[in-house]
């Protein structure tokens, strides 16, 4: 049973558009992807907006690219039915939000956002100086928070820009959640909740805003989870009152840390595209085969006889991922020895890759024959994404006395 609150019950993660996706991304997002999807509320989108922020001056590549992940992803067994998939830009909502939040953020908070000077730093070659670089953490706080994600999926180097959201939702609910007779409307929203729940929730509001007793917090938020008496905008009244500010518009994400991927390239370095080192989970068997045999090894190793170092080789790196502690031990005890040559030491390896991959590669080829299919199912994402994007909206227009009708 998820013990996770019903606040947090929702879960937005994102890639951009780089077509066909390899081991990396696999071992480092894919696989977690799958594992939440059965345990959390999962929306999981193609940023292909996020795209344009380098890839401006040539965006041709994109269609294709969105095609090929998304094929990539049903492959590996992101399941339609248990979450929405869907184009980012398909959900124009998401352009309006980043729009209106802009209105109200610092552009200092934007100047700050570490990765901001980081990827300039590593993409010289390409002219960053615009006003959709330097907005694209913006437009992820939009992301989050037009679907009230309570979690979001990230490394430890990313936990900043989660952290940013948060600051973004924290000004906008404290500049637009001030309601005329917010305080009189709480109270009132208190009494429905039945006397035992309405006097439990008083005290744990009293413990919290007196003495600072998170414990208190949570057992609050868990209450007014649990409430089938009360509406969902006395809920988000209650949550602000609760904290001593308005009532939520945008719910304030939290982090959920990933661990960090351990899959290594073929040289070693961390798997990238740009590095020129990755197997690409619909490579062919043999392309598979013939790159894990000719990857480089332990450069101490010159003849079969040389005894080696595992922590020196590249070929470790997988069996670290790959190889039972028996297989490990055999390679561990056998290199060192000169007992075992590097050919010995990689065929166990790329047995388990062609294994892990066989039933990813023909579920892809199934796919592949069905592009209308993977159409259909990107459609039935974005619909139901635009959806929850647009009653967001609705609330949101309403705060900012943006509602005409």
């Amino acid at each position: 049973m998820n013990s996770v609150p019903a606040q947090h019950a929702r879960i937005l993660s994102g890639m951009r558009p780089t077509g066909r996706l390899h081991l990396g991304h696999y071992h480092g997002v894919l696989k977690n992807w799958v594992e939440l999807q059965h345990e959390y509320e999962c929306f999981f989108f193609v940023a292909d907006w996020h795209a344009l922020t380098t890839l401006y001056d040539d965006p041709s590549s994109i269609p294709e690219s969105v095609l090929e992940m998304v094929i990539d992803w049903l492959a590996v067994g992101v399941n339609q039915g248990e979450a929405k998939i869907f184009i980012q830009s398909q959900v124009p909502e998401h352009a309006e939000l980043h729009l209106l939040l802009s209105m109200i953020t610092p552009l200092g908070w934007l100047e700050r956002v570490p990765t901001y000077k980081d990827q300039q730093e590593k993409l010289k070659e390409k002219d960053l100086a615009t006003y959709g670089f330097l907005g694209y953490p913006l437009l992820q706080a939009a992301d989050i928070l037009i679907y009230k994600a309570g979690l979001v999926p990230v490394g430890e180097d990313q936990v900043s820009h989660v952290e940013f959201t948060r600051e973004v939702a924290r000004r906008f609910n404290h500049i637009y959640g001030r309601e005329t007779g917010f305080e009189a409307m709480a109270e009132q929203a208190i009494k429905k909740m039945g006397k035992k729940s309405a006097k439990l929730y008083s005290r744990y509001r009293k413990s919290y805003q007196e003495q600072g007793d998170q414990a208190a917090l949570d057992a609050a938020r868990a209450l007014l989870d649990s409430q089938q008496n009360i509406t969902v905008n006395d809920r988000d009244r209650l949550f602000g009152y609760l904290e001593g500010s308005g009532r939520v518009i945008l719910p304030e994400p939290q982090p959920l840390l990933t661990k960090a991927s351990k899959m290594p390239g073929l040289d070693g370095q961390k798997m990238s595209k740009s590095y020129g080192n990755t197997i690409a989970l619909r490579d062919d068997p043999e392309v598979i085969e013939k790159a894990l045999r000719t990857m480089p090894t332990d450069t101490n190793r010159v003849r079969r006889t040389d005894p080696g170092d595992p922590d020196r080789c590249p070929v470790w790196q997988f069996h670290l991922v790959y190889s039972n502690d028996g297989v490990k031990t055999w390679v561990q005890e056998g290199c060192r020895s000169a007992g075992i040559g590097c050919v010995e030491c990689k065929q166990p390896v790329i047995d388990a890759v062609l294994q892990e991959l066989k039933p990813i590669q023909e579920r892809a080829r199934s796919f592949e024959a069905q592009p209308d299919l993977v159409r259909s199912i990107l459609a039935e994402g974005c619909e139901a994404a635009r959806d929850m994007a647009q009653s967001t909206m609705v609330e949101v227009r309403h705060a900012m006395s943006m509602n005409y009708r």
